[in-house]
This record gives C-alpha cells, sequence and structure tokens, in this order.
C-alpha cells in the first residue's frame, strides 16, 4: 500500500511539474495563491478579492482551496523544491514559526506595513525579517447556543465538566489553524497540566473535525452547543440571522489570539504578481472586504467595522501567549490521547 501511494505521489508531483512548466509564459498575468476553504467559498472574501484585484491590477488571482491553512502549509512544504503557488494565505500565530523554519517563504514588506499594528507583526515573526504579512487577526473563543438544554461554561475548565458529554465540537490540530489554537489555549492557561485537562475532556468531544468549516458546520446544524471558532464569529449571525442566538464567551483566563497572515513562497514564479497582491489585500480596499465576509478584524486600522461587530463581537480583557515549540509537542501528544 505504501508503494502505491509513493507512486501516485510521483505521478501527481510529475504531472503538477508539466503542467506548470506549460503554463509558465502565463504565469506572468496570473497570481496563485494557497489557502483554506472558507476564504474561496463564495460566502468568503475570496470572490470580491479576485474581482477587485483584477480590477485594480490587471491580473488574474487565482485562490487554490486546500482545505484548512495547516493543509495549505503541508502542500507548500512538499512542494518546497516544486513551487505550485506564488503565495501562503491563512498561516496564524501557532503555525508560523513551523513556515518560517521549514524555509519556504521570501521575505517580503508591504507598502501598507505603517498601516498595521507592529504587535500583529510580532505575532508572526521569528525574526526583524518580515517573512509574512498580517492581513486580520480574532481571538478564539468557544461559541455557546443560547437555545441549548445545557448552562454555558464559565471558565475553560468548566468544559471538563460531565455536564457536556459529546457537545463540544473541535478540530484537529494537525489540519486545523483553530483547533491548534484551542490546544495552544490550553498550553497557556494550564501549563504542565494540559493533558490532564485533555484527559478529562476527552468524553466531551463529540468530533475532531478536519477544518474549521466542517466543525463550525456541524455546530450551526445543531450537533452540539459549544464549538472553537472566533469571538468575532457571532457577528455575522447578527448581520445576515438577524439572531443572537450564538454567543461567544469571554473567560476569566483569557484567550488567544489568532492574527493570519500571507507570504510569497520561495521559487514562486510571479513573486512580482504575488507582491501585488499583498500589497492590494492589505490596503484600505482590500481590508474592506473583510469585515462582512471573512468575520476577522482587518489588520490595516484605518476600516470601518460594521455595527454587528460592536453588538457580538467581545473583546477579551486579557490575551495570552504560547511558546510554538511547546503547543507542537502538546499537540501531538493531545492526538495519541484522542486516538486511545
Amino acid at each position: 500500500m505504501k508503494v502505491f501511494q509513493k507512486i501516485v505521489f510521483a505521478l501527481t508531483t510529475f504531472v503538477l511539474a508539466l503542467l506548470s512548466f506549460g503554463c509558465a509564459e502565463k504565469r506572468s498575468n496570473e497570481v496563485v495563491v494557497y489557502t483554506y476553504d472558507s476564504f474561496v467559498s463564495e460566502w468568503g472574501p475570496g470572490p470580491e478579492l479576485e474581482k477587485k484585484f483584477k480590477e485594480k491590477t490587471g491580473l488574474t488571482l487565482r485562490l487554490v482551496d486546500c482545505g484548512d491553512a495547516l493543509m495549505a502549509l503541508s502542500r507548500a512544504e512538499i512542494e518546497k523544491n516544486n513551487v505550485q503557488a506564488d503565495a501562503i494565505l491563512g498561516l496564524d500565530t501557532n503555525c508560523a514559526k513551523r513556515a518560517i523554519d521549514a524555509n519556504i517563504l521570501f521575505p517580503y514588506e508591504t507598502q501598507n506595513k505603517s498601516a498595521i499594528a507592529q504587535e500583529l507583526y510580532d505575532s508572526l515573526q521569528k525574526s526583524g525579517e518580515s517573512f509574512i504579512t498580517p492581513f486580520d487577526f480574532s481571538h478564539f473563543a468557544m461559541i455557546f447556543d443560547t437555545e441549548s438544554k445545557v448552562p454555558a461554561p464559565e471558565t475553560l475548565s468548566d468544559l471538563a465538566n460531565p455536564i457536556y458529554e459529546k457537545k463540544i465540537i473541535l478540530m484537529d490540530p494537525r489540519t486545523s489553524t483553530p483547533g491548534l489554537g484551542f490546544v495552544a489555549w490550553t498550553e497557556s492557561v494550564f501549563g504542565k497540566d494540559a493533558l490532564d485537562f485533555w484527559k478529562k475532556l476527552k468524553p466531551n468531544i463529540l468530533t475532531f473535525s478536519p477544518s474549521w468549516s466542517a466543525g463550525y458546520g456541524l455546530f450551526t446544524n445543531g450537533e452540539a452547543p459549544l464549538v472553537i471558532s472566533y469571538t468575532t464569529s457571532p457577528a455575522y449571525h447578527v448581520e445576515y440571522d438577524k439572531s443572537d442566538r450564538f454567543r461567544a464567551i469571554l473567560f476569566p483566563e483569557g484567550h488567544p489570539w489568532s492574527v493570519e497572515g500571507v507570504a510569497i513562497l520561495n521559487g514562486a514564479k510571479n513573486p512580482e504578481g504575488a507582491k501585488k497582491f499583498i500589497d492590494f489585500l492589505t490596503s484600505e480596499e482590500g481590508q474592506a472586504v473583510l469585515p462582512l465576509t471573512q468575520w476577522m478584524y482587518p489588520a490595516n486600522g484605518s476600516v470601518r467595522l460594521p455595527q454587528s461587530y460592536q453588538k457580538a463581537a467581545p473583546i477579551p480583557a486579557k490575551t495570552l501567549v504560547s511558546d510554538p515549540d511547546s503547543v507542537q509537542s502538546l499537540s501531538e501528544e493531545v492526538v495519541k490521547i484522542l486516538s486511545e
């Protein structure tokens, strides 16, 4: 079976290489970006950004759905010696170091850097070089269905209470940035006791979905009353569903944040086009697309937010910070526990 998989992978890589070679002359007019499913969906920012980018630059933006951001990163790592995309979008606070250490990124400093808070840059950089450019951010939070028959948890520790048996939806930290973000949350709060917390939490996890879209979809379909997402997620329901049924719960322990970034890939066939995309995405015009499609705070501070954010996107009093290496180590142990 392993031999068969290797053959399939080799053939796939060969075909991609041929396609890439055949299209090389056309790539000066196209920018290829690896990203995640919700970004490219019809209700996400992708379609509008593709349209506006074409109008602004004359270049075609092709957003490639890789599933979740960590899947996009894994694909870019596999292809590092035969790069198929020009940029990667969705690298966040907990996986930025991994991307930089893999030597798959090309440094670039956007012309809009002065409009972006330095603390957003700091959360994505291993050193002074600007490998990853922030484009949005929010805090991780548990989203609660107020119409459920269980009370809302008041602390992170409460999630291990037997009352929430099979009532929590999480995402796989190997493939999903919110999944890894929740692991980072437990590492920040419980430290060396984090694994003990996960052992108690295990009976309460309904599913470990591969991506945010899959997990949040189960939640809104009523499969469970709690899901890991972002403090900004309920603003969507206020804006479009005219409902405050779903609420982000703020815990006294604090919340980790997710700063998402975009970066140029080493060996990109159209690096100049990738630079133009990053400049456009971080411009006021590009950033204005995000609040009502991406449902995250735009990194460019000049963008005006809709009222739904004021009503349903609470800001935690405390932002938690984790060590990426510790989070990765804990993630591996968590997967083992949940696989037993």
